[in-house]
């Protein structure tokens, strides 16, 4: 199992990342909510990480913190909840305001996820809620230091960037562009454009 990875970032186009450890590049998955506290392309960056092996792929996933990466854990072990869902749950509701939806039962405020229909809601409800009763201001932990990676690119192929990465996270292409949409995506980097498109939804 990798469980802790330290390299230079070399690419980050959400959800994917590449990180160069001593000659090595490894491809890692990661949550909108690790991309926010990226640090700028060619500087070190460290993640606490999860590898999932299957027969057909080995996939390793990144996170800036160790509650995101237990929560992750928390969440691939909920009947019907695979690593891709987990990911898109991260990505697209904080952990305070998840665990708000488990705790008081919004099944509505999940059903907005894409990928969670309402069983899948009533599931996650049952089987997180004890889980959850104790997690409370440990998800608030400090996320990893320095500033968010807002990478220079031209507008145009930020908002390309940032469908391409909603779609990704589990969203219809005609829904992902219609969420960037209502963005006023000037001069925003590709993050901001997906972390305000992922607000409004979730309103």
């Amino acid at each position: 199992m990798i469980g802790r990875i330290r390299g230079t970032l070399l690419v980050k186009q959400a959800p994917q990342l590449l990180i160069d450890v001593n000659g090595i590049g490894y491809d890692v998955s990661a949550p909108m909510s690790t991309f926010y506290s990226l640090p700028e392309i060619d500087e070190t960056i460290t993640l606490h990480t999860h590898l999932v092996v299957r027969e057909d792929a080995h996939t390793l996933y990144g996170f800036a913190t160790e509650n995101e990466r237990a929560m992750f854990r928390a969440l691939i072990k909920v009947n019907g909840v695979g690593a891709k869902l987990a990911l898109t749950i991260l990505s697209g509701i904080s952990a305070e305001d998840f665990i708000l939806c488990i705790m008081d039962s919004d099944i509505a405020g999940l059903t907005r996820l894409p990928g969670v229909g309402k069983k899948t809601a009533e599931r996650l409800i049952v089987e997180m809620r004890d889980k959850l009763k104790d997690w409370g201001a440990a998800t608030t932990d400090g996320a990893q230091s320095g500033k968010p990676g807002l990478a220079l690119v031209q507008p145009a192929d930020a908002v390309a960037d940032a469908v391409s990465a909603l779609i990704a996270l589990g969203y219809k292409p005609p829904e992902a562009s219609k969420m960037v949409r209502v963005v006023d995506a000037k001069d925003l980097p590709s993050e901001e454009i997906i972390r305000q498109a992922l607000k409004i939804v979730a309103k």
